[in-house]
């Protein structure tokens, strides 16, 4: 990634969380701020907040030395106009300037960015993906994200819907599930966060998973953390699910392979059944693995990387910096 002088402030809005933190050129975060996404009180309450957090950051650092301030948000992104054009979890933003209204009030240029492929970016830039061109970052959580970079290039797309790839199709039949945009058989309505929890719930239903059963009946919520728990304490069905889950990852990771033929497929997210770290997010990681080698060219089994992100909730904030620092840099010759 090419450097310029100072820092950047990146912004990861969420519809939970609001991040904001200073970069400087070399990757380091000089300063971080966060809080809660206060949707409940409006869209404008939401602006004024991330305009506090960047207004904040800038006077510790310096006003002279901001190269430009990112802000990465869910959902599809009109580049040319700086808008959100689609998101589940900021509906209040679809269609608002949100680029040009806190560029005008900051007296600063923006950036806006999707979550995802800001997140790419801070794996590319200075994560698990530091030694490669090209790269492919998942995002696992209630939804899949994700961000794909080739030859140093973010793929947007020409509508701003590029690398879409959670709703790549896996499953045509009628009777697929239905994913959160509304259509059926999509990747996303097999292996998110969501899709877990309602497979999980179809087989409560049939009887089974009786130790998820007894824990949500002593109070606990169904979440993959539970389902990871139990899978820790050697409980068969709830690791059933997680090499379930981790199938469909595979399915949907080879035709990627096949799409992009990527360095490295990433995953991130909150969703990682405790990543490399967890002898159940290493049983996760090896099941994805052993679908792709079954299913995908044999050259790109060898040669294609599956491993874990490694910036966690920092890449979105980290990736939306780098990103202003690129293209303030570029628009300014």
């Amino acid at each position: 990634m090419r450097k310029t002088g100072g820092y950047a402030i990146g912004v990861d809005l969420g519809g939970t969380n609001l991040r904001a933190a200073a970069i400087d050129r070399e990757g380091r975060i000089l300063g971080k701020s966060g809080g809660k996404t206060n949707l409940k009180e409006g869209r404008e309450a939401v602006i004024e907040d991330m305009i506090t957090a960047i207004r904040a950051l800038r006077d510790q650092f310096g006003h002279e030395t901001l190269a430009g301030v990112g802000v990465a948000v869910p959902g599809f992104i009109d580049l040319q106009n700086g808008t959100i054009v689609g998101s589940n979890n900021l509906p209040q933003f679809d269609g608002y300037p949100v680029r040009d209204g806190m560029s005008a009030r900051l007296g600063a240029p923006v950036i806006l960015e999707n979550d995802a492929n800001a997140a790419a970016l801070g794996e590319k830039w200075l994560g698990a993906g530091r030694d490669v061109d090209d790269l492919i970052l998942l995002t696992l959580g209630t939804g899949i994200g994700c961000g794909a970079i080739v030859h140093d290039v973010i793929i947007e797309g020409e509508h701003g819907h590029g690398t879409e790839c959670g709703h790549i199709l896996i499953d045509p039949s009628p009777t697929a599930p239905i994913c959160s945009c509304g259509k059926t058989g999509h990747l996303e309505a097999f292996a998110s966060a969501t899709a877990v929890v309602n497979r999980t719930r179809e087989l409560l239903a049939a009887g089974k998973c009786r130790a998820i059963a007894e824990r949500m009946a002593a109070g606990e919520t169904l979440n993959p953390r539970l389902i990871a728990a139990l899978a820790h304490e050697g409980d068969a069905e709830a690791l059933d699910i997680i090499l379930e889950t981790a199938r469909y990852l595979g399915l949907g990771i080879v035709t990627l392979l096949h799409t992009f033929d990527p360095s490295v497929v990433l995953l991130g997210g909150a969703m990682t059944f405790g990543g490399q770290a967890s002898p159940i997010g290493r049983r996760f990681l090896q099941r994805i693995r052993e679908e792709i080698r079954e299913r995908a060219f044999p050259a790109l089994v060898e040669k294609v990387s599956i491993r874990f992100a490694a910036l966690g909730g920092d890449a979105g904030f980290i990736g939306a910096a780098g990103i202003a620092r690129m293209v303030c840099r570029r628009d300014r010759g």
